[in-house]
């Protein structure tokens, strides 16, 4: 049977329809997936405020001391045992630290010194206490005291290939080697509204940073410090994909196809 003209338009103006709803659904803005659109050539100035992280109740310190005495320098490094720690642990990769736990007081159990604050203090600050103590004690002649931290670590979620728990031994991270450690974000991260989670004086500290600028390079939350979470919220596409109506869609088009069939064979 010969369709007429007006069934073949239909059907033209069908496949049309059905072919362009297909192409703008997978459209995507490449400039909101690319970082850093708008950079150039050239050197930025860096606005990178203090780094030196302070030491907080939870946190495990390794303090080392030496001096012109070794044996007399021993029993101030005897202390530095496993010390179990559930959160590390429960990170997968990393090992149970060593060290001085500050305790919930603020406080660390430092042997023949007792208990000494620790807890909001930089390792500059502890370090020079400690020395300073010693001294005056005349427990040892010149001490040297060397603290660095053995939990620095930051929290990485959201859509990145492997979310993770990223434990830092030089005690300095930006944001973008977070990123990169957790596998880079996905195609469905909002590259510019990254969530960055903070805890300050004993309040949560929320900021939103955009890694499609450059702005990001003098931003002084570039660098993180120790217990920060980083979270990548997924785009709307993400959430389309998620959606119970995305999930009915394949089944109208192929509706709507089967309904094409049918008028062909009965026009």
């Amino acid at each position: 049977m010969k369709t007429s003209p007006l069934t073949e338009r239909h059907k033209f103006y069908f496949l049309l329809l059905l072919g362009s709803a297909l192409i703008f659904s997978s459209c995507v803005n490449t400039q909101k997936v690319t970082y850093f659109n708008n950079i150039e050539d050239g050197v930025i100035p860096s606005s990178v405020m203090n780094l030196e992280p302070v030491v907080q109740k939870g946190d495990i310190l390794s303090i080392t001391v030496s001096s012109l005495n070794p044996e007399a320098s021993v029993i101030f490094n005897a202390p530095n045992l496993p010390i179990q720690n559930n959160t590390i642990a429960m990170a997968g990769n990393i090992a149970p630290a060593s060290g001085y736990l500050v305790n919930q007081d603020g406080y660390i159990q430092f042997p023949v010194l007792g208990n000494i604050l620790a807890s909001g203090l930089s390792k500059q600050k502890l370090k020079d206490d400690i020395t300073r103590m010693l001294a005056e004690k005349k427990l040892l002649i010149d001490p040297i005291v060397n603290v660095r931290f053995l939990n620095f670590r930051v929290t990485v979620l959201g859509e990145v290939a492997r979310p993770a728990v990223v434990s830092v031994p030089n005690e300095k991270i930006s944001i973008l080697e977070a990123i990169g450690l957790a596998g880079d974000l996905t195609i469905y991260a909002k590259r510019d509204n990254i969530l960055l989670i903070r805890e300050e004086k004993g309040s949560k500290l929320i900021k939103r940073l955009n890694l499609n600028t450059s702005e990001i390079f003098t931003s002084p939350y570039y660098y993180l410090k120790s217990n920060d979470i980083v979270y990548a919220e997924p785009n709307s596409a993400k959430v389309a994909a998620n959606n119970s109506t995305r999930q009915i869609l394949p089944l109208v088009l192929s509706g709507l196809s089967f309904v094409a069939i049918i008028l062909t064979r009965v026009f």
